[in-house]
């Protein structure tokens, strides 16, 4: 089965007890899990990063046997300049490329599907990209 890349957005869900999204990223995570490797990269990390104030216990909560880390291919960075700049010529406003870029690319170059509770960006960014979100 292809892989599954991780929205940053469902780990905090669960991480967080999200009292709206908890339970719906959870039995998310869960289904994908059985059938699918379940992948992170560094800007997901980061982003989950900021609620631990040691790496050690990120590390414990995002354990290796259940969820396997991996660098941001070259192309995926590519592909996510090229979004921001797609994005600023509608009109966005911020002046650095956003975190969901880079995720986006990554599972769009990678063939992916995303698992995401928020696809808004992503499907109007990454129309291709498979994704797993709530309707």
């Amino acid at each position: 089965m292809t892989p599954v890349l991780i929205d940053s957005n469902v780990l905090l869900d669960i991480l967080t007890a999200d009292p709206r999204w908890k339970d719906w990223s959870a039995s998310a995570l869960t289904a994908v899990a059985d059938h699918a490797r379940i992948v992170i990269n560094p800007i997901i990390f980061a982003e989950i990063s900021v609620g631990y104030d040691h790496i050690e216990d990120l590390e414990e909560a995002l354990p290796l046997e259940f969820i396997e880390r991996e660098p941001l291919p070259y192309e995926a960075a590519f592909l996510a300049g090229k979004v921001f700049l797609a994005y600023r010529r509608r009109g966005g406003q911020k002046t650095s490329p956003l975190p969901d870029f880079f995720i986006g690319a990554h599972a769009s170059v990678m063939g992916y599907r995303l698992l995401t509770r928020d696809p808004k960006h992503y499907r109007t960014y990454f129309p291709k990209v498979n994704m797993i979100a709530p309707e």
